[in-house]
């Protein structure tokens, strides 16, 4: 009986950490070491559309919250994007604006150009997430 409740236990602990990789608490893919691959590195497949360049204003950003991106134009023609998936306690941020990217759940805000903390509690950048811009496409990979 023992075995047997030590593979339920194992089990269980696997499907926990499946399910919690990007927490934000340091396991799972908030540093992008285990993230899923996106549709851009599957063989076989091309990289959906995350946006237009023209959604995403000049020294600001753009969240796509079904995608967790954000996409962020620091300067003219310079887009870059990061994970929307707050470092601190995992929340999706929210907003764009004043040159950082902003999480309302507690407060954490990050700078458009390389997602590095401007204001805690979070204390690790935003992951990056690599884009290509194809005319006014933007897409993942």
């Amino acid at each position: 009986m023992n075995a047997r409740r030590r593979t339920v236990l194992t089990a269980g602990a696997a499907a926990l950490a499946a399910g919690c990789g990007s927490s934000g608490d340091g396991g799972g893919d908030s540093d992008g070491s285990t993230a899923p691959a996106t549709a851009a590195e599957t063989p076989g497949t091309s990289a959906a559309e995350l946006t237009r360049t023209s959604d995403v204003p000049v020294g600001g950003g753009t969240v796509l919250k079904d995608r967790k991106v954000v996409v962020t134009q620091p300067e003219a023609g310079d887009f870059k994007a990061f994970s929307a998936v707050c470092t601190h306690a995992g929340c999706l941020v929210s907003s764009v604006g004043d040159g950082t990217i902003n999480c309302a759940c507690h407060g954490s805000r990050f700078g458009i150009t390389d997602a590095a903390v401007e204001a805690g509690p979070a204390s690790r950048p935003l992951p990056v997430e690599r884009i290509t811009v194809e005319g006014d496409s933007i897409r993942l990979g």
